[in-house]
C-alpha cells in the first residue's frame, strides 16, 4: 500500500483534479495502484451525484420558497388593509384587543413573507445591481441619521466613530445601505443599551454593542439563513443573511466576533 501511495504521489502520468471530480487517469501496471485508484474513482463518481443532487435541490427550494413568498404578498396585503379598515369602526374593548392580536401576527407573517422573497431574489441574482464609486462615509452617516427617533425610544445613544479621510468603493448604494440598515437592526435588537459604530480608512465598518449569553455556536450561526439568537424575539432570521448575500455579491466580506460580552459585526469592503 505504500508504495502505491508513493507512486500515486510520483505521477505515473496520473491527471488528478478532484475540484471538478475529474476520474484518475493512470498508465501503471501495478494492480495495487489500478486498484486503488478504482476506489478512488468510485468515490469521485459518488461525490458528484451528491453534489448534483445537492445543487438541483437547493435550487429547486430556492424557486419553490420564491414563487410561495410572491404568490403569498397580495393576498397577505389585502388582508392587512381589511384589517386597517376594521381598526377604524367602532368595536368593543374585547373585539378591539382581538383585532389587534389578529393585526400584529398578520403583519409579523407578512414582514416574513417579504423577507424571504427578498433573499431568495438576492441569492438567485435575480436583481439588477448598480454600481457606483460610492462615498461609504456619507452612506453610513445617513443610515444611522434615519435611525435616530429608534435610537431614542430605546434609549441608546450610539457612538460614531468614522473617520475623516472619504472612503470610495464602487458598489450598490441601495445594497450597501440595506446592509447597513440589517447589521444595525440586529444590533438594536439584542443591544444592552449601547452601539458602537466605526469606520476605518481601510474601508473596515464594524458595529459592536454588549449583548450577553452568547457562546461560539450561536457566533457561528448569526449568518445562517432563519437562526436567531432568540426565537421569543419578533426575527425573521434573514436580516445577517440578507446582509452576507448582498456584501458578498460586491466582494466584501462580514464577520463576527464575540469577546467580553461584546458583539462585533464587521464588514469589510475591499478596494477594486
Amino acid at each position: 500500500m505504500r508504495k502505491a501511495i508513493r507512486e500515486i504521489k510520483r505521477g505515473f502520468s496520473e491527471k488528478l483534479y478532484t475540484d471538478t471530480n475529474t476520474p484518475i487517469m493512470l498508465s501503471s501496471h501495478d494492480k495495487l495502484v489500478s486498484s486503488l485508484a478504482n476506489d478512488i474513482n468510485v468515490e469521485l463518481k459518488e461525490l458528484q451525484k451528491q453534489k448534483h443532487r445537492y445543487i438541483q435541490g437547493d435550487k429547486e427550494l430556492k424557486n419553490t420558497i420564491t414563487n410561495i413568498s410572491h404568490d403569498l404578498r397580495t393576498p397577505l396585503t389585502t388582508i392587512c388593509g381589511y384589517l386597517s379598515l376594521l381598526d377604524k369602526e367602532e368595536k368593543s374593548e374585547h373585539i378591539a384587543r382581538q383585532l389587534s392580536i389578529i393585526k400584529n401576527r398578520t403583519f409579523a407573517l407578512k414582514q416574513l413573507v417579504e423577507e424571504l422573497f427578498r433573499y431568495t431574489t438576492i441569492i438567485s441574482d435575480t436583481e439588477n445591481s448598480v454600481y457606483t464609486e460610492t462615498v461609504i462615509n456619507n452612506v453610513l452617516e445617513d443610515c444611522i441619521s434615519s435611525y435616530y427617533a429608534i435610537f431614542k425610544e430605546k434609549g441608546i445613544t450610539p457612538n460614531i466613530n468614522l473617520c475623516e479621510q472619504k472612503i470610495v468603493r464602487s458598489v450598490d448604494k441601495t445594497a450597501l445601505l440595506r446592509i447597513f440598515n440589517n447589521v444595525i437592526d440586529n444590533a438594536i435588537k439584542y443591544s444592552e443599551g449601547d452601539l458602537t459604530i466605526s469606520l476605518f480608512e481601510n474601508g473596515k465598518i464594524v458595529f459592536s454593542n454588549h449583548t450577553s449569553d452568547l457562546n461560539e455556536i450561536q457566533i457561528g450561526k448569526l449568518f445562517d439563513r432563519f437562526y436567531t439568537v432568540n426565537t421569543a424575539r419578533k426575527s425573521t432570521g434573514l436580516g445577517l443573511s440578507i446582509a452576507k448575500a448582498l456584501i458578498e455579491k460586491m466582494d466584501g466580506n462580514i464577520s463576527a466576533d464575540y469577546s467580553n460580552n461584546v458583539l462585533s459585526i464587521i464588514i469589510k469592503l475591499n478596494e477594486v
